[in-house]
């Protein structure tokens, strides 16, 4: 019999930034965090290397920031919410660096400032060059675990949500060493990160599969733009799953993109060239790796000898795949990296089902439009993870019994891989209705044979939405609607109405 037990306080799913930023808010109420994974461990937040976008220097500010964010997500931004998000940078960098957070400073103290893709100045705070994800979430983790208030429990894996008969969410249900419990509480707060893991080439930890965007869409929850995944253009091609990353701040010193001849893969493509908008950059070098003609990142000029001081987890991940980036270019390719969509939100993290919140990549704040701009993801995280657990810690206990709850079934390995392969090759950089016709049709035989898996439920997520947008915009490419649609639209859905989507077509 499964056991149920009472927590009177604010429920956590996910110890990344998000999660932890919650946690850290919601006192003096209690939390309780659920991690699936050793905390540290098989989260995007401490893989993170850029660094965390804000506006601190003289020659910025919030509203020059919101722009460059505006302008990044291709029509689908929701300029209120970017100028929160703005707004409230520089103080949460501050928040962080109070924490123990150690960001780079110059010799009088400030922050030093990098430049990255389609900011209008350097202003992405960085911690020992490349180190940042890593070192934020020790000083997160330290800090979360010395307060009285908040109880972090490792390898406990959510199997589903607990919502009462008016659909309420009221918990979880949760399985930690192969039992199963019913945790009831108050509020809940979904910050389980993105879906990167269901794609084959991804910067993303593997275990990171979209469960949490799954079990907010299967308890009825609102969807929004869940067919916008950016693809990092500089992922490393050594053959390692997952991907190591080569920074967007390594073309922001300076270095170039280029193929196995030495020719520029950007001149002629965008006026920003090697520091244009993630999508445009990503869908340069998929072309010119599909032409034959490879695809390498050079910085041995602008960065040469000061690699391993400067960017000492690029120069590792090099020299353990066989790459020395002081005499030699970095193979690189797009990979799964970022997904814009999740569960819709308002400010306060509420989402649609009274009782869950949701914060970071799984939440869709309306921030990052059709395409994200570079290093607003960890401070997306810290901001409306602190807002999440801020509005969760006032939430009142409706005191009703949750429904009977069963477990998502399990996706077995070879499966998952074939499904990451068909991610991959059919919702990757370049997409058309052939080939998302073909990976709906391997989601649905899946399905078939071992039910509504999360990973199943998340990947239709993308799929079928990704079908009905003929255009082009942002971080989804249609090669059969390559045009950008005169008005934009933002796509809203439940799980339900998705069953309902139109036949992917292809333009006549």
């Amino acid at each position: 019999m499964t056991e149920r037990i009472r927590f009177d306080g604010v429920l956590i799913i996910g110890a990344g930034l998000a999660g932890l930023s919650a946690a850290l808010a919601a006192a003096p109420r209690k939390v309780l965090v659920l991690s699936a994974a050793p905390l540290l461990q098989g989260c995007s937040s401490a893989w993170a290397q850029g660094g965390m976008a804000a506006a601190m220097g003289q020659d910025d500010s919030p509203e020059r920031h919101a722009d460059d964010t505006v302008s990044a997500g291709a029509g689908l931004v929701d300029r209120p919410m970017a100028e929160l998000l703005t707004r409230e940078g520089p103080a949460a960098v501050g928040r962080l660096a109070a924490l123990g957070a150690p960001f780079d400073r110059d010799a009088q103290g400030h922050f030093v400032q990098s430049l990255e893709a389609a900011h209008g100045r350097a202003r992405v705070a960085r911690v020992k060059g490349d180190q940042a994800g890593r070192e934020i979430m020790r000083a997160m983790a330290a800090a979360a675990m010395a307060q009285a208030h908040v109880e972090i429990r490792a390898n406990a894996r959510v199997r589903s949500l607990l919502t009462d008969a008016q659909g309420r969410v009221r918990g979880a249900l949760v399985e930690q060493a192969g039992v199963l419990s019913e945790i009831v509480a108050p509020a809940t707060i979904l910050a389980t990160g993105g879906l990167g893991g269901l794609y084959a080439l991804t910067t993303n930890p593997r275990a990171v599969l979209g469960e949490g965007l799954a079990l907010a869409a299967l308890a009825g929850a609102r969807i929004a733009d869940p067919e916008f995944v950016q693809f990092h253009p500089t992922a490393m091609a050594l053959d390692a799953d997952p991907a190591p990353l080569a920074s967007e701040a390594l073309r922001g010193e300076g270095a170039v993109l280029v193929d196995a001849n030495g020719v520029s893969i950007m001149t002629g493509q965008h006026p920003l060239g090697d520091l244009a908008p993630r999508d445009v950059v990503a869908r340069a070098i998929h072309q010119r790796i599909g032409d034959g003609g490879g695809a390498f990142l050079d910085a041995r000029a602008a960065i040469g000898e000061r690699f391993p001081e400067e960017f000492p987890a690029v120069f590792a991940a090099c020299m353990a795949g066989g790459i020395d980036p002081r005499r030699e270019p970095i193979p690189v390719a797009p990979a799964a990296h970022y997904h814009m969509g999740g569960v819709m939100t308002d400010e306060h993290g509420r989402t649609s089902l009274e009782g869950l919140f949701a914060a970071g990549e799984c939440a869709s704040t309306g921030v990052h439009g059709a395409n994200r701009l570079a290093s607003n993801s960890l401070l997306e995280a810290a901001v409306f993870g602190a807002r999440a657990g801020e509005a969760a810690r006032d939430a009142l206990d409706p005191k009703t019994a949750p429904l009977a709850s069963r477990p998502a079934p399990d996706l077995p390995e070879a499966a998952l891989q074939t499904l990451r392969a068909a991610m991959s090759r059919d919702a990757g950089v370049v997409r058309d209705a052939a080939g998302l016709s073909r990976l709906l049709g391997l989601i649905d035989q899946l399905q078939a044979e071992y039910g509504e898996a999360l990973p199943l439920v998340a990947a239709r997520l993308v799929a079928a939405p990704a079908c009905a947008r003929h255009e082009s915009r942002g971080g989804h490419y249609r090669i059969d609607f390559p045009r950008t649609a005169p008005t934009a639209e933002r796509t809203v859905l439940s799980l339900g109405e998705l069953a309902r989507s139109p036949v992917c077509i292809a333009a006549e």
